[in-house]
């Protein structure tokens, strides 16, 4: 099936220059060239993926991040930005953007992005569908895919795209030991050297949200040397489908 994509780009050039390569790879791909167009088509649900600039004229990126994952539409977002401070992107990413790409990019490395953003994509849908929507539930953390909705004691957390779909592979997966390449490449979806404070900050992010006492976490274990891993044994047997 075709792949829906939409650039949310007001510079023509860079947009025509987006547009024309993921053509060329038998995407389907739609321009708006303003936040408020970008937004209200993002709203729809209806693209496989967003190619997003930060600096737009009327509604910027990041407020768009912000509006599409307020209103639980989960689509996979690739944030183009000017930027280059480690601060503009960290927000980005906080505001839920799956990835980021600084101006000005080569082609192929887009191309990669967009593809790895892609695959990653249907992974997971695939297996969401395969645990046929099943919440786990380790002492008071239960996790529902279906709905992406965490909750600690019943209270709900508030997690990311990109936080959830991290907590998610690794509550699916308990005891089993990650690198921080293999959280890249089945995660995020690429395996690019220079990228593990991504793994780090998310896995700082994700332990202050649901772990009692960050400084000794309970679920996200850091195993030295190694990786992380997910551990439920301080919460009885592990995983059970609620």
């Amino acid at each position: 099936m075709e792949k829906n994509i939409l650039v949310i780009e007001d510079n023509r050039d860079i947009a025509q220059l987006v547009m024309v390569n993921l053509r060329d790879k038998h995407l389907h791909v739609e321009h708006a060239d303003n936040g408020c167009t970008g937004l209200a088509r993002a709203m729809s649900g209806r693209y496989d993926l967003v190619i997003l600039d930060l600096m737009l004229p009327e509604v910027d990126g990041l407020d768009i991040c912000r509006n599409l994952r307020s209103e639980k539409v989960y689509t996979p977002i690739l944030m183009l930005t000017a930027r280059t401070s480690e601060l503009d992107r960290v927000l980005g990413l906080e505001m839920g953007a799956d990835d980021y790409l600084t101006k000005p990019f080569s082609v192929p490395e887009l191309v990669a992005r967009v593809n790895a953003i892609l695959r990653r994509s249907d992974q997971y849908q695939s297996a969401q569908a395969e645990a046929q929507h099943s919440p786990l539930q380790f002492g008071d953390l239960r996790i529902d895919p279906a709905t992406r909705q965490v909750s600690v004691q019943d209270a709900p957390i508030e997690l990311t795209a990109k936080e959830f779909d991290l907590l998610w592979h690794f509550a699916s997966n308990p005891e089993r030991v990650f690198t921080r390449e293999q959280l890249l490449d089945t995660v995020w979806g690429y395996g690019y050297e220079g990228y593990d404070h991504t793994v780090n900050s998310h896995i700082n992010r994700l332990r202050a949200k649901i772990e009692p006492d960050p400084a000794k976490p309970r679920y996200v274990m850091t195993v030295w040397g190694v990786g992380y891993k997910f551990s439920g044994r301080d919460s009885g047997d592990g995983a059970t489908p609620c």
